[in-house]
C-alpha cells in the first residue's frame, strides 16, 4: 500500500499539483463569514505572545507597509482541491517579522489572527520557511478585499487555510493550540503533499487531542 502512495506523490510534484487536486484558472473566492472594511487609521498588526522580552510589538498600517518588501514565485493548494500555479506573491516575509519581533527560545508554535477572531496555528518552522510571506500584492496588483486586502499569510507548502486573510497579528507559543478550522475538523498539519486535510487522518504527534 506504501508504495503506491508514494509513486502518487512523486508523480504529483512532478506536475506541480499535489495529490488529489485539479488546476485552477482565475482565483476563487473562499473564505468564512463576511468581508471586513478596512479602516487604516484604526488597523494594527501586532506580535505577542511568549516574545523574548515579553513585550509585543505593534505596527501601525503606514508602519507596516513601510517594512522591508519581497517578491516570491509561489502556489496556491486550497483544501477545496483547486490550485492555482506560478502566481508572485509580494509583502514582508514571516523571517522579517521575527527578526523584529524576536520569539523566545522556547516558543514551537505561532497562532496567527485574523479578523473577527479566526485564527490558524503553525509550527515555527513552517511559520520561518523561506517562502512565508505576509502578502499585500498578487502579481504586482494590491489585494482585492475578497482576497484578503491589506494582509494575508501565504504558506505555499502548506493548505491555504493555514494562511488566513486579514490578518492581524502573530501569537508566539511554547505549545501548540489548534486554530479555527483545526477545531473543526480539519487536519492540524495541513500538509497538500501528504493530502492532510482532516484532523480523522492525523497520526500520534501531529497534534493537540481534538
Amino acid at each position: 500500500m506504501g508504495q503506491p502512495e508514494s509513486r502518487e506523490i512523486r508523480e504529483s510534484e512532478q506536475s506541480g499539483l499535489p495529490p488529489g487536486q485539479r488546476l485552477q484558472r482565475g482565483w476563487p473566492v473562499t473564505h468564512y463569514g463576511p468581508v471586513p472594511k478596512f479602516k487604516s487609521d484604526r488597523w494594527e498588526f501586532r506580535v505577542f505572545g511568549a516574545t523574548v522580552d515579553g513585550e509585543k510589538r505593534c505596527w501601525n498600517h503606514e508602519d507596516f507597509s513601510a517594512l522591508p518588501f519581497a517578491t516570491i514565485v509561489a502556489d496556491l493548494h486550497c483544501v477545496t482541491k483547486f490550485s492555482m500555479l506560478g502566481a508572485e506573491w509580494g509583502g514582508v516575509p514571516a523571517r522579517t517579522i521575527v527578526e523584529l519581533a524576536p520569539p523566545a527560545p522556547s516558543v514551537t508554535h505561532v497562532m496567527v489572527w485574523a479578523e473577527y477572531g479566526y485564527s490558524a496555528n503553525l509550527r515555527l518552522a513552517d511559520f520561518l520557511a523561506d517562502r512565508t510571506i505576509f502578502a499585500t500584492h498578487k502579481d504586482g496588483e494590491l489585494l482585492t478585499a475578497e482576497h484578503g486586502f491589506p494582509l494575508r499569510l501565504v504558506v505555499p507548502h502548506l493548505y491555504a487555510w493555514k494562511g488566513p486573510k486579514w490578518v492581524r497579528g502573530v501569537e508566539y507559543m511554547t505549545a501548540d493550540r489548534r486554530g479555527f478550522w483545526e477545531e473543526r475538523g480539519y487536519h492540524n498539519l495541513g500538509d497538500p503533499w501528504r493530502e492532510q486535510r482532516y484532523s480523522y487522518q492525523e497520526e500520534p504527534g501531529d497534534g493537540p487531542e481534538l
